[in-house]
């Protein structure tokens, strides 16, 4: 049974794949309807205010889901949202059995669906592959219990931690096949943050590129400083840019971008000028974003682990020796005074693209 059981839900995560980076601020969730050792129907949520997966793989059974065993990556929901209570349709159907991989952490559900599940009188099983179905929604467990997004580190640099030269060339580091990898990242999220020095210098889309799927574009946000002085570079491109300013004033490039239909928050500022960084992320919880990607340059990054706002890093290192002492760091700031304090990654993994290598762990904070 706990093989058969196991099979199912990871069929029910890969459904819930599909449409990551689709549905924030709600989980990724897959579904799926099994009677007589076969699959009658199968669904996942699409989008935030369409139908659940479980509701969509009891419409595909049909009449054939009495008496079967409904498979879900995330327990049920019994509150009335966007949609109906989920319990109540499974119930409806005549489903005898769920099994979920865990428990949905949002305190509206958590646990409570399950209950409601054996008080209709269906047996109910949970925690079957909880380890990677938590994995897979793990910004949205953060967002929904700590109402903060789920922060994740990128960086591309050479063996010796250089993401640019001393005069400032930084194309390409990185490969084709880690470029693609990070296209595919950037979908999943909901923001990108970089600094103002990076848009200055690179001049980045920051955006998903990625043929044959539906993306939704993430907000992108430069960090403008008090001090700095206007910035246009790369708005032009895409004039629905969020520009983050450190003061009460607004630049004159964030006039223009703001002329353009664009938006523009004013982000508190700490004591030195430079944007507060967990202030930020309020902010952008606040506007449904679960999961920000901060992709450099070194200060911002450097910022962000000193506010112990990081939770994940994902590294990809070229083998290519750039060396200067005046090239480019890919985290700067004042660093660790110890070896002792600095940063840990903790579960980390290493992963080859290419001729690159991706290595990628979880900040311990």
């Amino acid at each position: 049974m706990r093989a058969q059981d196991e099979k199912y839900i990871a069929a029910t995560l890969g459904l819930a794949k599909r449409a990551e980076g689709l549905t924030s601020p709600n989980p990724c969730v897959g579904a799926v309807v099994v009677k007589g050792g076969r699959i009658i129907g199968k669904g996942y949520h699409k989008r935030a205010g369409g139908p659940h997966a479980e509701v969509l793989a009891l419409r595909q059974a049909g009449r054939k889901a009495k008496g079967a065993t409904l498979y879900i990556s995330l327990e049920p929901c019994c509150h009335y949202g966007r949609t109906p209570p989920c319990v109540d349709s499974i119930a409806s159907a005549g489903i005898k059995r769920v099994v979920a991989a865990m428990k949905d952490p949002n305190p509206l559900n958590n646990g409570k669906g399950i209950a409601a599940l054996k008080r209709y009188g269906i047996r109910t099983d949970v925690g079957i592959l909880e380890d990677k179905a938590r994995r897979l929604n793990e910004a949205f467990i953060k967002y929904i219990t700590k109402k903060m997004p789920f922060v994740t580190v990128k960086v591309a640099q050479s063996l010796d931690g250089k993401i640019a030269t001393w005069t400032g060339d930084s194309k390409w580091i990185s490969g084709e096949e880690s470029r693609r990898f990070v296209h595919r990242l950037r979908a999943k999220v909901g923001a990108i943050i970089v600094g103002a020095r990076t848009v200055l210098k690179d001049d980045p889309l920051l955006t998903a590129r990625i043929k044959g799927r539906g993306v939704k574009q993430p907000l992108t946000a430069s960090l403008i400083e008090s001090k700095r002085k206007p910035l246009m570079a790369g708005f032009n491109k895409q004039p629905l840019r969020v520009i983050l300013c450190g003061d009460s004033k607004i630049p004159s490039s964030a006039r223009v971008l703001k002329s353009k239909g664009g938006e523009v928050i004013i982000a508190k500022a700490r004591k030195d000028g430079r944007v507060d960084i967990k202030a930020l992320l309020k902010d952008l919880a606040r506007r449904g974003v679960t999961h920000v990607l901060i992709e450099g340059g070194g200060e911002v990054i450097a910022s962000a682990l000193e506010a112990k706002a990081v939770d994940k890093v994902c590294f990809f290192i070229s083998p290519k020796i750039i060396g200067g002492r005046q090239a480019v760091t890919s985290v700067e700031g004042l660093g660790a005074g110890k070896v002792s304090k600095a940063v840990y990654i903790r579960n980390a993994t290493v992963r080859k693209l290419g001729g690159d290598f991706m290595i990628e762990g979880y900040v311990r904070n």
